[in-house]
């Protein structure tokens, strides 16, 4: 399949934003409908939540579909993708919802926080694409995007969230070997994303504290950069600029190298010491934080 001239947008198409009741996932959301979506598709596990976002996205002029979907359950993400793909093939594809459980390894509980962080940052995001790509990857009438949002913490260890760190490697890995998969076999007008961010202040990492020379980023200034790389159809963008070179130091210098420049001078290693999180999500009851 040729590979598109066509700029792309979502104007007049269908977009899928999980993790859609609040934060990066419902500014993505009224991104989406600001930029003419026909349909926005909201997938969250807090059903208030999605309400007020679906009212948002409707004054904007945009078909909301909100839809309660546990994104832990493999059968739960099935059904619903069965409904939505009555919608038409996505033009977007925004796999936003993440939980963080900031804590030693070995304070972590195997099912509610290692289970669950795996179930809902790694597999989530390959079970719901994997629903909608067969549509995606048939309709080239138009430029098509898959925008999947990793961490920083995908691309260099982080003590007191390893689990965390170990799902966003996982989404790293596969969101870029989809991205070169879909090139290969000439999908073209079907373009993938790996948005890796460094803390942002949407409550998720609450008392998390940046590198050196790293504030947190605004929600907004994050969705900007997300939704100009997708646009762009870029491969991968790690933001802001000292996350990029955290990852480009850890690559060429040794271990022990590493680990001073990046605990001791960057205090990469002490950036989850006065984590709290996001107060527990009062549908769950299970989250530490949530983007």
């Amino acid at each position: 399949m040729p590979e598109s001239n066509i700029p792309f947008t979502v104007a007049g198409g269908v977009v899928l934003v999980t993790g859609a009741a609040m934060g990066m996932g419902r500014l993505h959301a009224l991104r989406a409908a600001r930029d003419g979506a026909a349909v926005v598709i909201l997938w969250d596990v807090d059903g208030g939540g999605l309400e007020g976002v679906a009212r948002e996205v409707t004054a904007l002029g945009a078909r909301a579909v909100a839809r309660r979907v546990d994104l832990a359950d493999r059968a739960a993400i099935a059904e619903a993708a069965r409904e939505c793909r009555a919608e038409g093939a996505l033009a977007l594809l925004i796999n936003n919802a993440g939980i963080v459980r900031g804590a030693l390894f070995w304070d972590h509980r195997p099912g509610p926080d290692i289970a669950l962080t795996m179930d809902v940052n790694a597999l989530a995001p390959m079970y719901v694409t994997l629903a909608f790509l067969p549509d995606m990857m048939a309709d080239g009438g138009r430029p098509r995007r898959i925008l999947n949002i990793a961490s920083a913490a995908g691309t260099v260890s982080n003590p007191r969230m390893s689990v965390y760190a170990a799902s966003k490697w996982a989404v790293l890995g596969w969101s870029d070997s989809l991205r070169i998969e879909l090139e290969q076999e000439g999908y073209r007008h079907l373009r993938v994303t790996t948005f890796c961010p460094g803390y942002i202040s949407t409550g998720m990492f609450a008392g998390a504290r940046g590198p050196l020379l790293t504030p947190l980023m605004t929600p907004d200034d994050a969705v900007r950069r997300a939704w100009r790389a997708m646009a762009a159809g870029r491969p991968l963008l790690i933001a802001p600029a000292t996350a990029n070179l955290g990852k480009v130091l850890r690559g060429i210098l040794p271990v022990r190298a590493w680990d001073f420049i990046g605990g001791r001078v960057f205090r990469i290693y002490a950036g989850m010491e006065k984590f709290t999180g996001r107060a527990e999500n009062p549908v769950t009851k299970r989250q530490a934080g949530k983007q």
